[in-house]
């Protein structure tokens, strides 16, 4: 029985998944924290990497590996393999400026043509400008460019700091996968290419940039370290949305609502996708097609925030919730606590809408807040509808979509048949797939369980009320 590990190094923890490679059954899993923040510094990254594998029970009996993480990450490394400055996060805004310069610059249907997005402070490209601009001695010394899941691949294959990895500070041995590169914002996945002028209108100069590497092949194989043996094959990796179809199997037909510290819709198609109103992002998947997608920066912690302004915990915010009718009486939760991406809106606010004697409600204002984050996503599954998706199925997955209030309210605001998978660490299981593709040649058939599937009750007054207040 080979056994393969896949890895989710996400904005909150790593996660260290270990499963069978022929039949993908569970063998074992491990986890570690990240720090808080919109910008950390990638050691810790590292240090979690270490800690997740030996909460696992290492990696002695695994035979490949693969890394998937959160994408857009800016990890800039010196001409030594140094990390030049803690690396901004794909949730930090500050660089919404270098976002729209660019646009104004290049035009955003030229941009989209170009690299199937158009830029948003997301995108790894706008917060390479910002650093020209903001840190302008940093953005010089710059010799290569990585993202998370890059930057740790390469570390576990012995490459890193000089003087402190054993193979050095090898920037060509740098490899990335489709998914991730095309989240950079100079990147093509119709054209599978680097826009160099793209990069440099962010950066203000070239530099190295990972070697893009296809589906099922590899990246190298490890070193002896904490918890790994040398010679593990390391997968190509992926970005944590790809990962995520990946290791749900996500066909044709399927799109995938995600409900974690970001709300994300996506699906798997054939045909790559230009949306020159910066909505939809042109993302490659993991498997050599495409995943047109879009995020919202506000997602379960609006639940965090509503939970805690009322006192309860999340269960009892979903028991109130489910008291109360669709629309909440006309009360409208506008959830853009953090500024907002899909709209892009980085330094909005959140509102609240409607509010009467009758409406202004413990129930209702439960209700509001779950069924405005689902009017949100649902915002983003028109979004994707109309760069030609087909929408059969709508997997809900994240920690806020094993709540029953929002599976029965989903399946309110959605008008497509809503399921919900088996709870599971998607992210990490596509990394392990992944490995096991490297390891086998073949992209494995793993089964994915469904545990509930919602009635489905469509009830346009939701997301009417939700337009009607529209920003």
């Amino acid at each position: 029985m080979a056994l393969v590990a896949g890895v989710d190094s996400s904005t909150q923890s790593c996660k260290v998944v270990v499963r069978d490679a022929d039949t993908g059954a569970f063998v074992r899993s491990g986890k570690a924290g990240h720090p808080a923040g919109t910008e950390v510094d990638p050691a810790a990254w590292w240090d979690a990497l270490l800690a997740a594998i030996q909460a696992a029970g290492g990696l002695d009996d695994v035979a490949a590996v693969s890394v998937a993480a959160q994408q857009h990450g800016m990890v800039v490394l010196d001409e030594d393999g140094r990390v030049i400055r803690p690396a901004l996060l794909w949730n930090d805004t500050r660089s919404a400026q270098a976002a729209a310069d660019l646009t104004n610059e290049v035009g955003a249907a030229e941009y989209a043509r170009r690299a199937g997005l158009v830029p948003v402070a997301s995108f790894t490209v706008t917060k390479l400008r910002w650093l020209r601009d903001a840190e302008p001695a940093n953005a010089t010394r710059v010799a290569a460019v990585a993202l998370p899941h890059d930057w740790l691949s390469w570390r576990l294959r012995g490459y890193g700091p000089a003087g402190e990895s054993e193979l050095g500070p090898d920037l060509t041995a740098l490899t990335t996968d489709r998914s991730d590169a095309s989240g950079t914002g100079y990147f093509s996945a119709a054209h599978d290419e680097y826009d160099r002028e793209l990069l440099v209108r962010g950066l203000g100069h070239d530099a190295v940039l990972p070697r893009v590497l296809g589906p099922g092949d590899t990246a190298g194989t490890t070193v002896a370290l904490p918890g790994v043996p040398a010679g593990l094959i390391v997968g190509v990796g992926a970005g944590d949305n790809a990962g995520a179809a990946m290791g749900l199997g996500a066909a044709a037909g399927d799109v995938i609502v995600s409900i974690g510290t970001s709300g994300t819709v996506f699906a798997v198609t054939a045909v790559p996708s230009e949306d020159a109103s910066g909505a939809v992002a042109g993302f490659a998947d993991a498997s050599g097609l495409h995943l047109p997608l879009i995020a919202t920066l506000n997602a379960a912690r609006i639940l965090d925030s509503i939970a805690g302004l009322l006192g309860v915990d999340h269960n009892e915010l979903g028991r109130l919730a489910l008291e109360a009718e669709p629309g909440a009486q006309g009360l409208v939760l506008q959830p853009y606590f953090e500024g907002e991406r899909t709209p892009n809106l980085p330094d909005a606010t959140a509102s609240l809408f409607g509010m009467t004697l009758a409406s202004t409600t413990r129930s209702n204002l439960a209700r509001a807040a779950i069924e405005g984050l689902l009017c949100g996503l649902a915002d983003g599954l028109d979004a994707v509808r109309a760069q030609g998706v087909s929408v059969e199925r709508i997997l809900l997955i994240g920690g806020a979509a094993q709540n029953p209030a929002v599976q029965f309210i989903a399946a309110q605001v959605f008008d497509a048949p809503v399921a919900v998978p088996t709870p599971g660490e998607y992210v990490a299981d596509g990394g392990a797939a992944q490995a096991a593709w490297s390891l086998t040649g073949t992209r494995p058939a793993w089964a994915v369980a469904v545990e509930a599937h919602p009635t489905p009750d469509f009830r346009p007054v939701i997301r009417a009320q939700y337009a009607a207040h529209r920003a």
